[in-house]
């Protein structure tokens, strides 16, 4: 290997994943490397080990400058295709290249690709009409066996969750019914792991000591984002809080070299730097004039600033080492945009101790525990491990703890373990099938089967699962049927009988009993409730009608109970649980 580079032994096992993948695949394929941990580096060894031609994308020119010089520093030549560069060269064995270039000029891409790299891959979307799949898509036109790798340190899309399906350690991601861009995570290394071994600088993680903005109230989009004029009117209010952060930011700052400050939208960027020195100063937005941006961007490397504020433009392809002081004033659901945004201050640097992180929009992300992929259910869920009672795999899922780490609840569907093929006959090459364990299910009528709670068609008998809006629907439009919106249970046993009571929000009664001396009725209750016991994480089969009473309250209580009238009495003919829908819950809003 020519040149000054060295590949960490990180990188070198990277490199090597992607070797032996693709020597056994031609399926997608994702590497997780935290922001710093070198991908270019790796990319620029992929490329050199490459005997024929490759194409190296990303959606920023200072991301396709970066990994072309670091390529070159091997003593190679590659070329760049990018407007922004003034570049358009695609002759080379390796081409490095912004992706909005290529998708308007595809005619100049119609060679055979063996491999196409692509940088920050989590900005790829799973829809045909994308820019990176059109490129692919072409690429594949003149190479069906061509290779597609991505390489991110955040994998997951806010709207869609993972990017990819399967994980090399033995789990998965999402349904089966999902649309990942990416097959593989074929390897994937944490960002503690960089900090604890010395590769990336420690982050010192401080709580502001004046006013936070408190965002909580507003709107979000599906992308967990909110509307520049909302936070814009909330943040109008609040001129006092803001400049109480920017004086302790200042007073923070005195011993510290680079300060990058993120701000919520426009607007709010000038108010922050109008409290800022002047001659110190630099404030980057989208609308920055792109001379002017790698000019301020410049002078902040060379430390000619000190504070450098921007609006959602330097969060990737950005590198100034020295930066010890990131302050956060914006909003964000997405662990992975808090993730890049931390990352900007986490490279090493001469007598660089660590970077001050200070998050004055209380966005409460854990750094370095992985993004769920799901949106987050409530403001108080945490990521918690649940185990699988039918495999033992430890999945990670949205939930609740109680003041002893316990988990109390969780919004987990399915077990995302992978379990390896029968070894029998046939079986060689078989890819493995995701455990079918599922804490959160709608039975089939026909089958029994479990499905997915939004299934419309049962995955087994394929017969059409009724619509619980239909039914409740229907259910409403009856007058001799009664339907409440359960706000919890209450027990009570009598001989071999178990009564079980139904309470509505509004005060509403309803109640059935199952006589567990009887076989056929000790069954039914066992399936409705012993199998969703403890959020199914301990589903229990039941035998007698004192110990459900002894474990009552880790019974699940249904979300409506529908029940049709008879001669003298309510008979509850159906309880549905874990309902995602368009009717309201109990004691929801």
């Amino acid at each position: 290997m020519n040149g000054s580079f060295k590949l960490r032994p990180y990188q070198q096992e990277a490199v090597d994943a992607t070797l032996r993948h693709f020597r056994q695949s031609d399926e997608s394929a994702v590497i997780v490397l935290p922001t710093g941990a070198g991908k270019s580096l790796v990319i620029a060894e992929l490329a050199r080990l490459a005997r024929r031609k490759i194409l190296v994308l990303t959606h920023v020119k200072e991301l396709v400058e970066q990994n072309h010089a670091k390529y070159e520093s091997y003593g190679l030549a590659g070329g760049i295709f990018s407007a922004g560069l003034k570049r358009k060269e695609s002759q080379h064995q390796v081409t490095f290249a912004s992706v909005q270039s290529v998708a308007a000029n595809l005619d100049q891409f119609r060679d055979e690709y063996s491999l196409v790299i692509i940088d920050e891959c989590h900005r790829v979307s799973g829809e045909d009409t994308s820019q990176y799949q059109r490129i692919i898509e072409l690429l594949r036109q003149q190479n069906d066996a061509l290779k597609v790798l991505g390489l991110t340190a955040t994998p997951y899309r806010l709207a869609m969750g993972w990017i990819y399906r399967y994980h090399y350690r033995g789990f998965v991601r999402g349904s089966s019914e999902d649309d990942k861009p990416f097959v593989h995570c074929i390897y994937e290394l944490p960002l503690s792991y960089m900090i604890n071994r010395g590769y990336l600088t420690k982050p010192e993680l401080v709580n502001a000591a004046v006013a936070q903005y408190d965002f909580s109230a507003l709107a979000q989009d599906r992308f967990g984002e909110y509307a520049e004029k909302d936070v814009n009117q909330l943040l109008s209010k609040h001129k006092r809080v803001t400049r109480a952060i920017v004086e302790q930011v200042m007073e923070l700052a005195a011993e510290r070299q680079g300060v990058m400050i993120f701000a919520a939208t426009v607007d709010h960027a000038r108010e922050i730097t109008g409290y800022l020195p002047e001659q110190q100063t630099a404030l980057v937005t989208g609308a920055t004039d792109q001379k002017d941006r790698d000019q301020l961007i410049q002078r902040f490397k060379q430390r000619q600033l000190k504070y450098l504020a921007n609006v959602s433009v330097l969060t990737t392809g950005f590198d100034a080492p020295h930066v010890d002081f990131i302050a956060i004033l914006r909003p964000t659901q997405s662990v992975s945009l808090y993730q890049q945004i931390v990352g900007r201050g986490l490279r090493l640097d001469d007598g660089k101790q660590d970077c001050l992180v200070i998050d004055y929009a209380g966005n409460s992300v854990n750094l370095h525990h992985p993004e769920v992929g799901e949106p987050k259910p409530s403001p108080d869920s945490e990521p918690v491990q649940v185990f699988c009672p039918g495999c033992g795999f430890a999945n990670i899922f949205w939930g609740k703890t109680d003041s002893d780490g316990r988990v109390i609840e969780h919004y987990g569907r399915r077990c995302q373990g992978l379990l390896e093929p029968a070894e029998e006959e046939g079986a060689a090459g078989l890819r493995p099938e995701q455990c079918d364990y599922r804490f959160r299910f709608k039975e089939c009528p026909h089958c029994g089967a479990e499905n997915d709670i939004a299934a419309r068609n049962c995955h087994q008998c394929r017969q059409a699962i009724i619509d619980p809006d239909d039914q409740l629907r229907d259910a409403l439009k009856l007058k001799d049927a009664m339907v409440i919106r359960c706000a919890g249970i209450t027990l009570s046993v009598a001989g071999s009988k178990l009564k079980i009571t139904y309470h509505g929000e509004d005060g509403e009664e309803l109640s059935e009993s199952f006589d567990f001396s009887k076989p056929a009725q000790r069954a039914v209750f066992n399936k409705l409730f012993g199998r969703r016991f403890a959020n199914s994480q301990a589903p229990k089969t039941f035998n007698k009608a004192e110990e459900v009473l002894e474990l009552q309250a880790l019974l699940p209580a249904p979300d409506f109970v529908i029940a049709r009238k008879q001669k003298h009495y309510w008979q509850v003919q159906e309880r549905m649980f874990d309902y995602q829908g368009s009717y309201r819950m109990a004691n929801e809003a």
